[in-house]
């Protein structure tokens, strides 16, 4: 009875073990990408709004004069938009694919899809993407969906300070996402 319960102590141990080191394991590429997707479709969605658009933000309390405490800030990047644009800035990841870079083989996935009114000649060559699918994309989305879900308030409090390049403070320093230098530097 004493070996079977030391054993199945051990089995717990090590099974305990062999999840949290699976569990720690994600696709640098896959993360350094949505990461990098995100700032790159929330920076699309900003620059889209008229900047002379404002929203009202404060207490909305009269003080003791009877005015009104508030402020006006720009609409573009106010928490209130910016917390819109992230509950739909990973449906857009369907317009992404993974890239092989032909010289240097850098592999990071990409936007494929020009957006309304954008150069085509901007964007690399098809034939260096890879379109695995739906599934591919459903990955990239859950990527997308994890990024949002653990860095969203580290995300708004970059884009309505105007940080000056939240890709490498978000994906690079904040996240760690981005880890290897090869990708801390590249546009998606």
């Amino acid at each position: 009875m004493i070996n079977m319960a030391s054993w199945i102590i051990h089995l717990t141990m090590v099974l305990s073990v062999f999840i949290r080191s699976c569990q720690g394991k994600r696709d640098e590429i896959l993360y350094c990408s949505a990461c990098k997707a995100i700032v790159d479709e929330l920076n699309y969605s900003i620059s889209q709004v008229d900047p002379k658009k404002t929203i009202n933000i404060g207490s909305f309390r009269l003080n003791p004069d009877g005015t009104l405490k508030d402020k006006k800030v720009p609409f573009a990047r106010s928490e209130t938009h910016l917390s819109e644009l992230l509950d739909g800035v990973c449906s857009s990841m369907t317009d992404y694919a993974l890239h092989v870079d032909p010289d240097t083989q850098i592999r990071q996935y990409m936007r494929f899809a020009p957006r309304t009114g954008q150069n085509t000649g901007d964007f690399p060559d098809f034939k260096n993407f890879q379109f695995d699918g739906p599934e591919a994309s459903n990955t990239l989305k859950f990527a997308c969906e994890t990024v949002v879900e653990e860095l969203e308030d580290d995300i708004i409090s970059l884009f309505s300070r105007e940080t000056e390049d939240v890709q490498l403070e978000l994906c690079n320093r904040i996240s760690d996402y981005c880890k290897d230098g090869r990708h801390s530097n590249e546009e998606l």
